[in-house]
């Protein structure tokens, strides 16, 4: 059975102060469309530039992860996303008016009790899971880091932490299925040693930091007088190292909570992945660089798969769902700018078209006659058209609009396109047709390799009555 998306019934906030920064700062979950997944805006800023969670945008993993884009950053966003990730939700807008999360306790629990306590909404589009296919292994020998993500039919995590510590010593930690993060993880806060926070505060890198949210692992002989200096720092009384080896400041909410808290981390980082996973993440001795490498590999695995998907559906025996006839009938294109002989396959979300690239083209003519190549221009144009069969194909009368270009990013050719090759194109929505305004991601692939890709914005017109290609 499938499973529909989901997003929250309406806007909550938090404020708070962040951790490194020290900065007050309000975050409020709002609601988002279909397959908007989870973005950042920064409405402090001139725009409100909006920054995607995604394992691309990272651009520090020193002391938390950060995401930068469009000119803005946010920081320590892996409690968030965890959050987002536990409640099993896919659409959220989260809006700051800060460059870093608030820290709250340390841990995710109050992100997840607002959430839980607005309430969540089932949207019309289905979830798209990415099962894993196969073992996808990570490793850094350095700092003897493993990770391995294996097939399953759910979200499973084991995790093990090993930092040298007498004090600390081994801890594992692990949930069955992801339907647990809030009884056995969401609760479980950031810790740091001794000698880390003594550098930090030295060195001015927690603003933010209280005693409240992190636990504090004792892993030095420490004097009466550092132990004064530090309740200074902190405004407490006094503090003193409690039986467990930590600072005296808080109690421990699981014996193991360390081990849990780097487990939640793993999950906030690996949901930059942009996609619900469904297999048994491993890890030992995580971190949120190693996390985010991670992430990195299951992206590409991701591409890699759907991939072979586009390649795999073009059989060039199988009676097209559309021929060039009935392509004629919906595109008001004609020879010599006629790019799409094909029409494979078409849903609400997605088409599938063929190009056959020949010799006969008129452009060869002019376009590098001696050495031909498919136009990389040409190449946009031909999967723009079958972008537009999708979108035509919504009304009607399609023999009565036309189409027109809005925007185009992220444009990139990675391969020549010669005569004889057959390129696929496909097209996916990047969010529900609105007003007649389709938003695309298409990739042109000949056999396994892709030669193009682009993010298309287009919108159909209505004539009066039909006018000549343009």
């Amino acid at each position: 059975m499938n499973v529909r998306q989901k997003t929250i019934k309406q806007e909550i906030s938090a404020s708070g102060v962040g951790l490194h920064t020290g900065a007050n700062v309000t975050l409020t979950f709002c609601p988002a469309p279909e397959n908007h997944g989870f973005k950042f805006q920064r409405i402090d800023l001139d725009g409100h530039p909006i920054i995607e969670a995604d394992a691309d945008n990272v651009t520090d993993t020193s002391r938390g992860t950060t995401l930068t884009q469009n000119g803005a950053s946010v920081s320590t966003v892996e409690h968030v996303m965890a959050s987002l990730v536990g409640m099993d939700l896919d659409n959220v807008l989260i809006k700051l008016d800060g460059p870093e999360t608030p820290i709250m306790d340390g841990s995710s629990i109050q992100f997840v009790d607002l959430l839980e306590e607005v309430g969540t909404v089932e949207q019309n589009a289905d979830r798209e899971y990415f099962t894993i296919p196969h073992n996808i292994t990570y490793t850094e020998e350095d700092r003897k880091v493993e990770i391995v993500a294996m097939p399953l039919d759910d979200y499973r995590f084991t995790c093990m932490i090993d930092y040298n510590s007498p004090v600390l010593g081994s801890q594992h930690a692990g949930i069955n299925t992801i339907a647990e993060f809030k009884k056995e993880i969401a609760s479980c806060r950031t810790f740091c040693f001794l000698h880390e926070l003594e550098y930090q505060l030295s060195h001015n890198l927690i603003k933010g930091g209280d005693l409240n949210n992190a636990i504090v692992i004792v892993d030095k002989e420490v004097t009466k007088d550092e132990l004064s200096h530090l309740a200074k720092l902190f405004n407490r009384k006094d503090i003193d190292v409690a039986p467990q080896g930590i600072l005296n400041n808080m109690e421990l909410r699981y014996q193991n909570e360390p081990a849990r808290h780097k487990l939640l981390d793993m999950i906030g980082d690996l949901a930059l992945v942009g996609m619900h996973l469904k297999g048994h993440i491993m890890a030992a001795r995580p971190g949120h660089a190693a996390n985010v490498a991670f992430a990195k590999k299951i992206k590409a695995a991701i591409k890699k798969e759907k991939n072979k998907k586009i390649q795999k559906v073009y059989d060039p025996n199988a009676k097209p769902l559309f021929d060039v006839v009935k392509i004629m009938e919906i595109l008001p294109h004609r020879q010599p700018f006629l790019f799409v002989d094909k029409i494979l396959e078409l849903s609400k979300n997605h088409v599938v078209g063929v190009k056959n690239v020949t010799m006969n083209e008129e452009f060869f003519k002019g376009h590098f006659p001696g050495a031909p190549v498919f136009p990389g221009v040409l190449q946009i144009e031909a999967m723009a058209q079958v972008g537009g069969i999708l979108v035509l194909c919504t009304v009607p009368d399609p023999e009565n609009y036309l189409t027109y270009f809005l925007k185009i990013d992220n444009v990139r050719f990675r391969a020549q396109v010669l005569p004889g090759d057959t390129i696929v194109f496909r097209c996916d929505l990047l969010e529900p047709i609105r007003r007649g305004i389709a938003q695309m991601k298409g990739v042109g692939m000949v056999g396994e390799k892709i030669v193009v890709e682009a993010e298309m914005m287009a919108q159909i017109s209505k004539v009066k009555q039909a006018e000549p290609a343009q």
